[in-house]
């Protein structure tokens, strides 16, 4: 396995009695990267986050955590995984210097390194001053932290965070998308939210699950490739010639939008912008716009998660941890 590979997903599957929740997952996380994980409500993503951090055993597959086999040898496998759950699992009756030692303890931190290892993660996630401080006083962004510290505290190569800015403020939602671009310079980190604008801002690569299958993966240039006009918005005084429009160069098709708007689809290669509008005033239509439409993240998820699913689960035979 190659060093830099610190997640290796392999035809993961995982059933709910014959109901097919994940199928047939094949992915890698490499150090220094962010991955962005979307997906519609019961695409799988939590089902796939639980599977990944060892909290729930995959009906067939393998998972490779920085070469450790997860179901093989589960506790080696978990020693390099950090996990923050969509709520984190926090002690609200502790202070957050003793819930950082008591996740220190769980993660089997040597008693001589616990110190510097609350530390340091402390000082990662901006808790530098809140050490003496009760959970439970803490605001619902400090709590976010404090999730945050309590997944670091061990240096994971692999830190998992399922939704970590939800329900927070502006200001928060920015802070805490500081520290995971931070912790993606050291770690390898898997983010699942449903925002998608965080994914642009923080992510060096997109994976989109739909009705629990891989329906895209590719890097942020990648993305901002797909997302790169394909297709022109045209209206004219007088409606245009449709033969005349489907013969130029790079024109697949088009479509009447409504009584003066024409939008015109071309290859992502040939731009036909220039001889569309040198076409139209040659031939005195009046040009009154041509506007590229790009499409959005947002567009791109719509488009992919709204497909139809044609092909059935493949039944499997449940492997045995």
């Amino acid at each position: 396995m190659n060093d830099n590979v610190l997640v290796k997903v392999e035809n993961l599957y995982r059933y709910y009695d014959t109901h097919c929740v994940v199928q047939d997952l094949n992915f890698e996380l490499r150090k220094g990267e962010i991955l962005g994980f979307l997906g519609p409500n019961g695409a799988g993503k939590t089902t796939t986050m639980q599977i990944l951090s060892g909290n729930l055993a995959p009906s067939a597959g393998q998972i490779l955590i920085n070469g450790i086999d997860i179901l093989d040898q589960p506790k080696r496998a978990k020693t390099c995984i950090g996990y923050l759950p969509e709520q984190p699992p926090l002690y609200a009756d502790l202070t957050v210097d003793e819930y950082l030692e008591y996740c220190a303890d769980l993660n089997r931190v040597p008693r001589n390194k616990l110190l510097t290892a609350r530390k340091l993660s402390k000082q990662r996630c901006g808790l530098k001053d809140m050490g003496n401080k009760l959970i439970s006083n803490l605001s619902k962004g400090y709590r976010q932290r404090v999730g945050i510290a309590q997944a670091i505290i061990h240096s994971p190569a692999v830190v998992i965070l399922d939704e970590p800015t939800v329900g927070l403020d502006p200001i928060q939602i920015r802070e805490i998308r500081s520290l995971i671009v931070e912790l993606g310079k050291e770690h390898g980190v898997i983010l699942s939210t449903h925002i998608l604008p965080e994914v642009q801002s923080v992510c060096s690569r997109v994976q989109i699950i739909h009705k629990g299958r891989l329906v895209f993966n590719d890097s942020l240039t990648g993305l901002a490739q797909r997302m790169q006009s394909t297709s022109l918005l045209l209206a004219c005084r007088h409606m245009p010639e449709s033969a005349v429009i489907k013969a130029l160069p790079g024109v697949t098709s088009m479509e009447l939008v409504d009584d003066r708007h024409l939008r015109v689809h071309f290859s992502p290669d040939n731009n036909p912008a220039e001889s569309l509008a040198a076409e139209v005033i040659k031939r005195g239509w009046g040009l009154l716009e041509l506007t590229p439409e790009h499409k959005s993240l947002e567009q791109i998820f719509v488009d992919l998660t709204t497909a139809d699913e044609t092909s059935a689960p493949v039944p499997i035979q449940e492997r045995v941890a």
